[in-house]
């Protein structure tokens, strides 16, 4: 019996983006302070996460290799610049609007990728996980983001 040896493109090259973001990771915060779990330096959670990463990118990679010969979908533009905006807007206006209110916009503008979304489903939601973003980065981890325009 023969095995049949088929390539899944989309899970070896999602598989080996993944190896490649933890590998620039791992390079990138070499030189940073790892510490341990109970005393964690700066370099410990990119590390975790980086390594956490690569698992996942060489699970994806192997799986690719023994999948099911499938191809890639074709881009669809309207989620791929719904989604590229909202990360822009985030980046963009974070300091100058604050978190609540850039938390906001940045999940309307993320609800433009797909048909289905409607805007007074959004708003609230968007609102309620504007706020869950403000308890949890500024409140409990002290993170110095500004919650309000300055």
């Amino acid at each position: 019996m023969m095995t049949r040896f088929r390539i899944d493109l989309q899970d070896l090259l999602f598989g080996l983006f993944l190896v490649a973001v933890a590998t620039g990771t791992l390079v990138a915060t070499r030189n940073l302070t790892v510490g341990h779990a109970a005393d964690m330096g700066p370099g410990y959670m990119p590390r975790v996460v980086a390594l956490a990463l690569l698992g996942f990118g060489l699970f994806f990679t192997g799986r690719g290799f023994w999948g099911t010969g499938r191809g890639i979908a074709a881009v669809e533009l309207r989620p791929l610049l719904a989604i590229l905006a909202s990360v822009g807007v985030f980046a963009l206006a974070a300091e100058r609007l604050g978190l609540a209110i850039v938390s906001v916009v940045t999940v309307v503008f993320a609800s433009l990728a797909t048909r289905e979304g409607r805007l007074l489903e959004t708003v609230p939601f968007a609102v309620a996980l504007s706020g869950a973003a403000v308890l949890l980065f500024v409140k409990l981890l002290g993170l110095p983001i500004p919650i309000w325009p300055r």
